[in-house]
């Protein structure tokens, strides 16, 4: 109960310092753009059953989206560096909606695909500025602060993803992506009201000129850069195989229904309302290696105890174990944030985003393609190793 007390004693330090109005509209930006997001690994059985998807194809469709998403970080920073970070967060909502409204109305499984491309670029544009401008409203606590916009994104997660899936179960899986529209739309707005156009100072940026790029890879090939990307890349594979096929996996291996499936889903990235706070919280005060070690060791528990319980209640159980792995991100990107050099920050944070998520995207088609084979259970043994090895570039990690 003190650690609950205490952020939010945090959360309401922030708001009353004249900040809160830009953390509240970006957190709301963050908890739509990744709960849409999430919501797809929820809607994965309707979008099955309507366009005859297998397991490996509708891993495909996961991987596209995170590829999409992925490839458009750089595009986010180096826009962000152009013409702020706040009129780039209002592009990446206005994008969003349209290009959700292709996937709502696409009639075959190639504009699916396409449709799903796009919404994942647009969505991209928000993902890099809206840390570099946390970073420039809260200097002195970006931990924390970034912790509790990570917070809010699993408020996004815990909500959007069951409510689309009650929708398609009882009207029809459009009008559960459609929720989202006129939301994208109004959030827009409050950005663009409330947010500054600018957060960080301008500089005389010389985009992606030989010169420039041969800087950036420079700060890039850094010890700490390095092993932190390392880190990422088999953060965000375990990551992304794991959500896309979670509600999937409690169906068709343990039993349950879509809808509790869905609830558990939900739980999930409810825990993570606290944990991301409370994993801000940690960095701040003890560092990256002893808290990621941490994580590590309870998620990757938690991947193995999974494939052996049965039942509602044991389930439930393990699934606070996993939600352990939430707290992963706000602990890297904080620690990435601090790293770089303020000259490349944008562009250099959207450059490492664009390579760990490129490579992570891969996982989905890949753990899809073993589950086909009927190794459901060996796929999430598989994440659990990963997540132990991971350890070892932890444990090589330099405080910053």
């Amino acid at each position: 109960m003190r650690s609950v007390s205490h952020h939010l004693h945090q959360a309401t330090r922030h708001w009353r310092d004249g900040r809160g109005k830009i953390l509240t509209a970006i957190a709301a930006g963050w908890a739509l753009s990744i709960g849409v997001r999430l919501a797809y690994p929820v809607m994965l059985p309707y979008l099955q059953s309507a366009y005859g998807l297998t397991l490996t194809t509708a891993g495909l469709l996961l991987s596209v989206l995170w590829i999409a998403y992925a490839l458009g970080q750089l595009p986010g920073g180096l826009l962000a560096d152009r013409i702020g970070e706040g009129t780039t967060m209002v592009l990446s909502m206005a994008l969003a909606a349209g290009t959700l409204t292709l996937v709502i109305v696409g009639a075959s499984a190639p504009l699916l695909f396409v449709a799903t491309t796009l919404f994942g670029f647009a969505t991209a544009l928000f993902g890099v500025v809206r840390i570099t401008a946390i970073s420039a409203v809260y200097p002195d606590r970006i931990g924390t602060a970034f912790g509790l916009i990570s917070a809010a994104g699993d408020v996004g997660n815990t909500l959007f993803p069951p409510a689309a899936g009650l929708v398609a179960a009882v009207l029809a899986w459009q009008l559960g992506f459609g929720l989202a529209v006129p939301m994208f739309a109004l959030v827009a707005v409050a950005i663009w009201v409330v947010v500054p156009a600018r957060t960080s100072e301008e500089t005389a940026s010389e985009g992606l000129s030989l010169e420039a790029v041969r800087y950036l890879f420079g700060v890039l090939r850094e010890r700490p850069i390095l092993l932190a990307l390392a880190f990422q890349i088999v953060g965000v594979s375990v990551w992304n195989a794991f959500t896309g096929f979670f509600p999937t996996y409690l169906i068709d291996v343990k039993g349950l229904s879509a809808t509790v499936a869905g609830g558990i889903f939900a739980l999930y990235f409810a825990l993570g309302i606290l944990i991301k706070p409370v994993s801000g919280t940690a960095y701040d005060r003890v560092g990256a290696r002893l808290s990621l070690v941490v994580i590590c060791v309870v998620s990757g528990a938690g991947l193995v105890i999974l494939t052996v319980v049965e039942g509602f209640w044991p389930v439930v159980a393990v699934t606070a174990l996993l939600s352990a792995m939430l707290g992963r991100g706000t602990i890297t990107l904080s620690y990435l944030t601090v790293a770089l050099a303020d000259d490349v920050l944008n562009t250099g944070l959207g450059t490492l985003r664009t390579i760990y998520m490129t490579v992570g995207a891969a996982s989905p088609l890949a753990f899809g393609a073993i589950a086909d084979l009927g190794y459901f259970d060996e796929a999430f043994l598989l994440l659990a190793v990963l997540t132990g090895l991971s350890i070892l570039l932890v444990l090589r990690l330099p405080e910053v």
